[in-house]
């Protein structure tokens, strides 16, 4: 019983918000007569989110460590106009000199394209890629190699790249782009498949949470009541249900940009719970000169972590641009502040050591459940924006009091 009490300590900041989000959703509804509650609406709001919540993965281990990205969301910018520039000016001449005969239209994923369509995509997928790459290796090297704060270096990149921006893209916007591209930012899996995936999914989660207990068993470690552990699978599994039969196939389908978030959240979530680098993360967040001297290499810990944000940035480029179908001068504007504000509200710890990656997701669908209730209210920009940063400071004030108490 003790153990199960100090898991729901441990995890109060995510069960929090889980319950907030909820009663968030049912507020707005009553406030809209329902308009928010209609499947339309809420998979549209789980799209926008998803790109936060993709940068939110990738903030975690950051500010577990006890750094910060300020960049982000010009990095994001940036790497979209770059995407929509190779798209525009780069490959459609090039592979039209290159491969003629691909020019003929063809169908694929339910769209009409050409295959010189699809590799250009394919091939501005991998450029972004590479340079969200060199972006988290330049941060990275600069942090824990040279040891310039993370602060300085990453509002040193906010400036540089916004900049970059602005001298890639000549001021205007960059479109059209492919329309495989613009698929993966607006596409939607056909709902039989959303099904077929949704079974998977909750196969898996109870298969890996019984195969912890089996590694526990093994290892010798304690274990909670397995009552607790099936509790906890099919709470997950109910919630990935909901959102696939009354959410997504009640509109079109599971939305592209989300499958993509869910399966690096899956992927993030096994790497900080299960593998040494993720434990070496927290541990380097919690104590950092115990670490060190415990014989860990902490500047690979955090040149790695930036290096995954930094990939994590293009991933969320890719998927802006093909959302918007286009390049803008304006592209991941203030992603930063919504990231940062995603994680520290899903529970992560501004002072280092603690957070989850399922809690930045939450907090994510938290800030975009706000802004999209709001809307469908008409409340003006400013209204959201004060209510924004007063959600912000709550959550700041509570993380600091719960850390005096520990």
């Amino acid at each position: 019983m003790s153990k199960i009490v100090d898991s729901l300590h441990a995890n109060f900041r995510t069960y929090s918000m889980v319950i907030a989000l909820v009663v968030i959703w049912i507020l707005f509804s009553i406030l809209t007569n329902g308009v928010f509650f209609e499947p339309r609406n809420l998979s549209n709001l789980v799209r926008q989110s998803s790109l936060i919540a993709i940068l939110a993965i990738g903030m975690v281990p950051v500010i577990v460590t006890g750094n910060i990205d300020l960049s982000i969301g010009s990095v994001v910018g940036f790497i979209s106009i770059i995407v929509a520039y190779c798209q525009y000016f780069i490959f459609p001449g090039l592979l039209s000199g290159l491969f003629p005969s691909f020019e003929a239209q063809t169908t694929f994923l339910g769209i009409s394209t050409s295959m010189n369509g699809v590799i250009s995509t394919l091939l501005s997928i991998i450029v972004a890629l590479i340079v969200g790459l060199l972006v988290g290796l330049w941060h990275g090297a600069l942090i824990a190699y040279l040891k310039i704060p993370a602060f300085i270096v990453t509002l040193g990149g906010y400036l540089a790249f916004r900049g970059g921006v602005l001298l890639v893209s000549g001021g205007r916007t960059i479109s059209p782009v492919e329309n495989t591209l613009v698929e993966i930012g607006q596409g939607y899996i056909p709902k039989n498949i959303g099904m077929i995936l949704a079974i998977l999914v909750v196969l898996c989660v109870f298969i890996f949470i019984l195969w912890g207990r089996g590694q526990k068993f093994k290892y010798g470690f304690e274990r909670y009541p397995i009552t607790k552990d099936l509790f906890k699978a099919s709470a997950i599994s109910a919630i990935v249900l909901f959102y696939v039969m009354y959410i997504a196939n009640g509109y079109e389908g599971i939305q592209n940009p989300v499958l993509i978030m869910v399966i690096i959240l899956m992927i993030f979530t096994y790497l900080t719970n299960n593998t040494r680098f993720g434990r070496y993360i927290y541990a380097y967040g919690g104590n950092r000169e115990a670490t060190r001297l415990s014989g860990i290499n902490t500047s690979f810990i955090i040149f790695k972590v930036y290096m995954l944000m930094g990939l994590l940035c293009a991933v969320c480029g890719v998927v802006l641009t093909g959302y918007v179908s286009a390049g803008t001068t304006s592209g991941g504007n203030l992603y930063e502040l919504l990231t940062i504000a995603a994680c520290v509200i899903g529970g992560t710890s501004l002072m280092g050591g603690e957070g989850s990656v399922a809690g930045a997701v939450v907090g994510a669908l938290v800030m975009g459940s706000l802004n999209n209730g709001m809307d469908l209210l008409g409340w003006t920009n400013s209204k959201q924006w004060i209510i924004q940063g007063l959600v912000l400071i709550v959550a700041v004030y509570i993380d600091v009091v719960s850390k005096k108490k520990r």
